[in-house]
């Protein structure tokens, strides 16, 4: 059978949704943005007005205003953007049982079995959308994901896009790399290095080339430039395997020294590994993302030796992993915003080897300590138990104290 894939995205997604619940905001530029007095003042959306100001996702406000003085800026309402989001899935359910999404704003459908045209089905669901939401959506119709994704970017807003079998060569193949899913800026810098700038070039280059300088990834894009992609779209109650757990946070000040840096880092960690718990996995691996005062960022990861879902390991592990890549004594900025990562998660009853100067026992202990906070913390408060290291610091005190919102499931990230 066919398969008929269409891969819908909502536009503008928070900004177009505070449209929808405000009309008085119609026909002004507006987006939504984090709170500038809590240092979060990133354009996270804007709507189509603001867009034709040239203002750009993830820049600063005050970026945002020289461009345009009087747009409005709304601080982030996520329950109803997901409000918003599982509507526009129950639509999605409707037409197909297999639909995958991927991030709030977006969902893969698999009509492989509509006997009528995608593209016609397609314009029905965007319809849809705009009479009963009020909103908008773009729509890539394809024969796999990825190029059904990729046209879903290649209109916006308000439009079906499609991609067959006959003419994708000549749809696609003059696009850059990067907008191809799962290039990111890393794999496009290297790709540039070898002359590779657009799609056709990529799915033209010979694969034992790209694996050798890409590795396994090499021959998944190639596969992807050159329409080969026969990964399935999910079931809509299909649970999807949980790949990492992880928490993000710009800082209430710049942290200038390595003792700035820790008190977060362990805030962070505490909230990664409550998560961890509540989820019953353990990770065998930390990452961090860094971010400095200029927005220049990086991530670096390493494995640990004990699976793990324990805060101060994780934070010990971060911490080492920072002080292996940055600086200050050397000159390095102060740094804005900090992210730990658990990954590889495994349930924590799964068998791992365990080192032989390890005592179990004392594992055990520290498991059933952890569990013990966990109950506290769920029947008198997240503030009824608290490390005295970050309470030494007001301001880091306060954050950890916000931690309490933060134990939620948004922090994971999934196999796709």
């Amino acid at each position: 059978m066919e398969r008929k894939i269409l891969h819908v995205d909502i536009n503008n997604c928070y900004a177009s949704i505070e449209c929808a619940r405000d009309h008085s905001l119609r026909g002004k530029p507006v987006a939504v943005a984090g709170d500038p007095e809590q240092r979060h003042g990133i354009i996270l959306a804007k709507n189509q007005i603001a867009k034709e100001y040239g203002i750009k996702t993830g820049e600063t406000l005050w970026q945002a205003f020289d461009k345009c003085p009087k747009l409005v800026v709304l601080k982030p309402n996520f329950p109803l953007y997901l409000e918003y989001s599982r509507k526009a899935r129950a639509i999605y359910e409707s037409y197909a049982d297999r639909v995958e999404p991927f991030g709030i704003d977006e969902c893969w459908i698999d009509v492989s079995g509509y006997r009528g045209s995608a593209a016609d089905l397609a314009n029905e669901i965007r319809e849809r959308i705009k009479r009963e939401l009020d909103i908008t959506v773009s729509v890539g119709v394809s024969f796999n994901k990825i190029f059904a994704k990729l046209g879903s970017d290649m209109k916006k807003p308000d439009a079906v896009t499609v991609i067959g079998k006959e003419d994708f060569r000549e749809k696609i193949w003059g696009l850059p790399a990067a907008d191809l899913l799962f290039v990111g800026r890393a794999t496009q810098q290297k790709l540039d290095k070898y002359g590779i700038h657009t799609i056709g070039q990529l799915a033209q280059t010979r694969p034992e080339f790209l694996e050798r300088w890409l590795g396994k990834n090499g021959i998944m894009l190639w596969r992807f430039a050159n329409g080969m992609d026969i990964s399935p779209v999910r079931y809509a109650d299909e649970c999807q395997e949980v790949r990492s757990v992880g928490n993000s946070t710009t800082a209430c000040r710049d942290l200038e020294t390595n003792e700035d840096v820790k008190l977060l880092l362990l805030a962070l960690s505490e909230s990664v590994a409550m998560r961890l718990r509540r989820a019953g996995l353990k990770a065998t691996g930390v990452s961090i993302w860094v971010r400095d005062k200029y927005l220049f960022s990086f991530t670096r990861q390493c494995k640990v030796q004990i699976a793990t879902s324990d805060a101060a390991c994780i934070a010990k592990v971060a911490y080492e992993l920072f002080l292996k890549n940055y600086s200050f004594a050397n000159g390095q900025p102060p740094i804005r915003s900090l992210g730990v990562a658990g990954f590889d998660v495994l349930p924590e009853n799964a068998a791992c080897q365990l080192d032989m100067f390890q005592s179990i026992e004392k594992q055990q202990r520290l498991d059933r300590l952890n569990k013990s906070v966990d109950k506290l913390r769920a029947r008198y408060g997240y503030t009824c138990i608290r490390r005295a290291t970050v309470m030494a610091d007001k301001n880091f005190s306060a954050f950890d104290t916000a931690m309490q919102n933060e134990i939620h499931p948004v922090g994971y990230t999934q196999r796709a």
